[in-house]
Order: structure tokens, then C-alpha cells, then sequence
């Protein structure tokens, strides 16, 4: 009987081959900050790519960018195991971020504001995002719709003129919802816990 299970194993085993990955890899990968750890470490192995000189590679060539800058990057694996990089300008969420002054979209875009920018921010943001390759023939004017609707699914509003004074009190009062919605997603990971347990 058990090797009658053996026979079905090894021929279940013949039957399967190897997992050919793709000649290349997409990955958002943090300016300076390549680290042979996962989840980069592991998809630059299943390419038989080295890990320690691609971080070595790609941390040098980004050392001019701002460190933490999300980049998105295109690999492209030769068959004699060298590779190529393609850095892109980093995702427009990131720009919406820092012209709105906040670290993180709202947690329910269409029920609450994160922050406010102005048309001039998403014309900017267009700007820079328009030299990206996939944007080469695209009109800015659906650059600029495009920034806009990544701006609605983060909780930004887009607004025509922006006060300082009024843009900082509402920051303030953000804060204190933001914290206080930290508050409550913890104490709700908690009562799962207890839950669970």
C-alpha cells in the first residue's frame, strides 16, 4: 500500500515542473533603502538575481533622491543573470501627501477630509509625473483628472485657493481625529484578540 502511495507522489512529482517567473519585476522600493530582507529579498531571488549587489546597485544610484522616496522601479532580468533599472518618479499619493501636509490618507475617503490641495499642487504633481514613460503621449489634462480622482481616494479635497492660517487649524483638529481613530482601530485589534484567544 505505501508504495503503491509513492509510486503516486513521484509521478505527481514528474508531472509538475519548475515555476518560470517572469523576465521582470515591478516593485515599489524606498529610495536608499534596498535591504536584501522581504519582501524584495525573496522576488529578486526567485529571479536568480544577487541580492546583496542589486541593493548594493540600487541604493547607489538612488543616493541623490531624498532616503524613505518611494520609487517605483522596473527590473528587467537577462538571461545571464544581469538586470537593468528603471526608476519612476514616486506614486502620486506620495506627492498628494506632501503638498497636503499629512502622513496618511483618511481611512474612509468618502465620509471624512484628510487634507486640501489646491489645482496648482495637482497641476505640479502633474507635471512631474508627466515625464514618467507610461504618461509619454497622455494629455495632461487627463494627467491632471487622473491626480484628482487619486486625491479623492485618499480623503483630499481639491480646492481652487487654500488659507494658511484656516489649512492649519484644520491640520490641528485632523490630528486629534487621526489619533483618536488610531485609538479605536487598537482597541478593536484588541478585543479581536481576546476574541481569538
Amino acid at each position: 500500500m505505501a508504495s503503491k502511495g509513492t509510486k503516486m507522489v513521484k509521478a505527481a512529482k514528474k508531472g509538475l515542473s519548475k515555476v518560470q517567473h517572469p523576465p521582470f519585476l515591478s516593485a515599489i522600493i524606498p529610495a536608499g533603502r534596498a535591504m536584501p530582507a522581504p519582501p524584495l529579498g525573496p522576488q529578486l531571488g526567485s529571479r536568480n538575481i544577487q541580492i546583496g549587489q542589486f541593493c548594493k546597485d540600487f541604493n547607489e544610484k538612488t543616493k541623490n533622491v531624498k532616503e524613505g522616496t518611494p520609487l517605483p522601479t522596473r527590473i528587467n532580468v537577462n538571461p545571464d543573470r544581469s538586470y537593468n533599472i528603471t526608476f519612476h518618479s514616486p506614486p502620486a499619493s506620495w506627492f498628494l501627501c506632501k503638498a497636503a501636509g499629512i502622513k496618511k490618507g483618511a481611512m474612509k475617503p468618502s465620509q471624512e477630509v484628510a487634507g486640501k490641495v489646491t489645482l496648482k499642487h495637482i497641476y505640479e504633481i502633474a507635471k512631474i509625473k508627466s515625464a514618467d514613460p507610461p504618461f509619454e503621449n497622455v494629455p495632461m489634462e487627463i494627467i491632471c483628472k487622473m491626480i484628482i480622482g487619486s486625491a479623492h481616494s485618499c480623503g483630499i479635497e481639491v480646492v481652487k485657493e487654500l488659507n494658511a492660517e484656516q489649512y492649519g487649524a484644520f491640520l490641528e483638529e485632523r490630528e486629534a481625529i487621526v489619533t483618536q481613530q488610531e485609538e479605536d482601530l487598537m482597541e478593536a485589534k484588541a478585543a479581536k484578540m481576546m476574541r481569538i484567544s
